[in-house]
């Protein structure tokens, strides 16, 4: 170890007076400029060159949005117009639902109210009348005869629904799992 490190001193720096002088220098700017920029006339000017800059760009500005809607038409891709309608129809269908859903609501329980000793979850499914069944026998001529649905044994056997196509149960099993846990998060 050399002798002037030897006592605490630091080694000479011959850049230290210019980065004392940087600092002084960056000080006294930052306090000029923060007076410059709070005066109304500056506001003023800086105003008046930004309506400048944006009545100069405005042609350029149209003139683009042009030249892209005309590219996303040629490449079969949606504007950001038809995204924003798409998303207000959506919002709107959804809000037609909810309104759907609480009427829904609102008829199942004027049409069943709670009664006491029932779940509630019981109490609210809905009773769906049967339809009438048809028997028809293929070798025979005459018209289909219904029978009757009145008896007791024809009311103890639900309705025979038709089949639907895989798909459609997915969805309807899908807006029914939405519509259970919207209401669970009420």
């Amino acid at each position: 170890m050399g002798e002037g490190q030897a006592g605490g001193s630091k080694p000479f720096d011959p850049l230290e007076s210019f980065r004392g002088l940087r600092d002084i220098y960056l000080d006294t700017m930052a306090k000029a400029m923060v007076q410059a920029v709070n005066t109304e006339s500056y506001a003023k000017a800086s105003g008046a060159m930004l309506d400048t800059t944006l009545t100069m760009s405005a042609p350029l500005r149209e003139g683009l949005e042009k030249s892209m809607l005309q590219v996303l038409e040629q490449l079969s891709l949606p504007s950001r117009q038809d995204i924003i309608t798409l998303a207000e129809r959506f919002t709107n269908l959804e809000m037609r639902l909810d309104d759907m859903d609480a009427k829904l609501d609102r008829i199942l329980g004027l049409s069943h109210p709670a009664q006491p000793g029932v779940p509630a979850e019981s109490a609210a499914k809905p009773v769906v009348p049967a339809a009438p069944r048809v028997k028809s026998d293929p070798a025979s001529t005459q018209p289909a005869v219904p029978v009757a649905t009145h008896t007791p044994a024809a009311a103890a056997k639900p309705a025979a629904r038709p089949k639907q196509a895989a798909p459609a149960k997915k969805a309807a099993k899908s807006v029914a799992a939405r519509i259970a846990a919207r209401k669970g998060a009420k």
